[in-house]
């Protein structure tokens, strides 16, 4: 079976589509471009703070317009880390995953699951048109595994949310 119709499947195709990118920490420019990518292909405003963050925001649906809006927050990159014996150039390639079992694993690698499942829940609730909520802004940052370059320089401005979910 294919990562891809796991369910629930709007989940697994957005981490499987995720893992396809290179996404090291401080080397995050394709990640980047594929987010601002995603949020663009949704019609959704997208932004990029001076730091390279990424926010994605979704109106309120039909009837929850007086909701407090909720900040969705993920970090973009991924621990890159190899077996000593693979070959492997997370600079170039993508997260060659596959289902052993119950489990859902890398090929010698690390999976990126930290946080790449984060942003895909994220991705799959973005592209929802049938879940309820609030205002959404999901806030995609950078460099956490190396020095939370993002968080620590996140331009706040640009968020409207009062609840932060992490």
């Amino acid at each position: 079976m294919a990562i891809h119709l796991l369910e629930p499947s709007s989940l697994w195709r957005a981490f499987s589509d995720l893992n396809a990118v290179p996404r090291p920490s401080k080397k995050e420019e394709r990640i980047r471009q594929f987010m601002v990518d995603f949020g663009r292909r949704l019609d959704l405003e997208t932004l990029e703070d001076a730091i390279g963050n990424v926010i994605i925001k979704k109106p309120a649906s039909t009837g929850m317009e007086d909701r407090t809006t909720v900040i969705l927050q993920s970090h973009l990159d991924m621990v890159h880390q190899k077996n000593e014996t693979t070959v492997f150039n997370f600079d170039q390639e993508g997260i060659k995953m596959r289902i052993d079992g119950d489990w859902v694993l890398a090929e010698g690698t690390t999976l990126g699951a930290d946080n790449g499942i984060g942003v895909a829940a994220i991705m799959a609730l973005r592209e929802s048109k049938n879940i309820a909520h609030p205002a959404l802004e999901a806030l995609f940052t950078i460099d956490e595994e190396t020095g939370m370059t993002g968080a620590k320089e996140l331009d706040g401005t640009l968020l409207n949310g009062k609840i932060l979910l992490n």
